[in-house]
């Protein structure tokens, strides 16, 4: 069994989990961790989790956190004492623990422990500091911990049944590739939105995508879900209205090609999303949707509602029209993973659009009845993720 720490958004990242592993597997044990019943686990694929781990032990809840801690901590110094009593190498040593609040001291004690216990032993043991309770996702994948086994970093969660869960880590997610795919590529354009790589990689895990499959982004500008696809070995056909992005999106895709070493089928061509018209091949072939439609204008600050009334419409008709257009075109089993726009006010109280209540109308059946809302805590413009699939319109008319 693995455990999984879960990204900013804990509802998107357990539906990415359930998406790749099933979601008999996946099994949600705080607001900040989930198990995966699976032998295998790699964090590499996966944008929405930050961290993740072998499961190695489970405390039962004691009379309280503190008496549950220190049993945990015994549980810890003994096993890597045993374990590393006998290395020939220097140990670079790290603790993360994820629950209620707890004082850094007290999981630093642990490796301290720990290491004056192997050093009885002539074992060099480096210890990170604890700043916080849990280190950071930086602090872990620039010490390369849980990727040899002498980079080691122990994960503790409080499930919400007051159990201590301990796992080895396996990794760390790797913030400096996202950062390398975001800012390093030449051609950027924050006018035309930003989606974040770990998004876009979150939505194609959402969507189903394989290896091997060939996914359309109706929406490219710069490329980003083309991106992201290529790297998980998917073939993919991207479209924009502007000539201009198309230029920008084959431009990234070459430097990918050229940074990454990639070998997978792309095509980036100029078409508007509300009356494109597939090729034969294009509609053989495809059989994955993932894009980021149009979000309209950006917001500082809640508008006014006239205002707002007048960009909700405008959003509704080019997203609804997009739909009833591909509707015919796309296989009847394709899937679509599609990021559109909620707005939300000072009051934290969400405005969603209104094909949302009328996909049938349109020819669409959500898959998943859950609110998937990405966006920071102060952001107007949010996504709002809608995994669908195409109903055939003939039976319901």
């Amino acid at each position: 069994m693995f455990i999984a720490i879960l990204g900013r958004q804990p509802e998107i990242s357990i539906a990415e989990l359930e998406a790749v592993y099933s979601a008999e597997r996946v099994k949600k044990i705080s607001s900040q961790a989930a198990t995966i019943d699976s032998d295998n686990f790699s964090i590499d694929n996966l944008g929405g989790t930050i961290k993740c781990g072998r499961v190695i032990s489970r405390v039962k809840s004691q009379k309280s956190d503190h008496h549950t801690l220190l049993q945990t901590s015994k549980v810890i110094v003994e096993k890597y004492t045993k374990n590393l009593s006998h290395s020939q190498k220097k140990i670079t040593f790290g603790i993360s623990f994820y629950g209620n609040k707890v004082d850094p001291r007290n999981i630093q004690k642990i490796g301290i422990i720990l290491k004056n216990s192997l050093k009885k032993s002539g074992v060099s043991l480096r210890l990170i500091p604890n700043k916080t309770a849990a280190l950071s996702t930086a602090t872990s994948h620039n010490n390369k911990l849980g990727r040899s086994e002498t980079k080691i970093e122990i994960i503790i969660v409080r499930a919400m049944n007051g159990d201590f869960l301990i796992a080895e880590s396996r990794g760390t997610q790797n913030i400096n590739s996202y950062a390398q795919r975001d800012r390093e590529r030449p051609k950027r354009d924050a006018f035309v939105g930003m989606l974040p790589p770990k998004l876009a990689q979150i939505m194609i895990n959402l969507s189903g995508a394989q290896s091997g499959n060939y996914l359309w982004d109706p929406f490219c500008g710069t490329g980003t879900v083309l991106q992201e696809a290529t790297l998980l070995s998917i073939n993919s056909y991207g479209s924009d209205l502007s000539d201009k992005m198309v230029d920008y999106a084959s431009e990234n895709m070459r430097w990918l090609e050229k940074t990454f070493f990639t070998n997978t089928a792309w095509q980036v061509f100029q078409a508007d999303a509300t009356s494109v018209k597939l090729t034969s091949e294009q509609k053989q072939q495809i059989t994955h949707i993932v894009c980021e439609t149009y979000l309209g204008q950006p917001f500082s600050a809640p508008p006014s509602p006239a205002k707002l009334k007048e960009v909700v419409g405008n959003c509704n008709h080019i997203i609804s029209e997009f739909l009833k257009n591909i509707h015919d075109q796309i296989h009847p089993e394709s899937m679509l993973c599609i990021a559109v726009p909620a707005w939300q006010n000072q009051h934290r109280q969400f405005t969603h659009l209104p094909l949302i209540k009328n996909l049938s109308k349109l020819g669409y059946q959500p898959i998943t009845d859950k609110k998937l809302l990405y966006h920071r805590p102060d952001q107007v413009v949010a996504r709002e993720i809608m995994i669908l699939k195409p109903i055939d319109m003939t039976k319901t008319a």
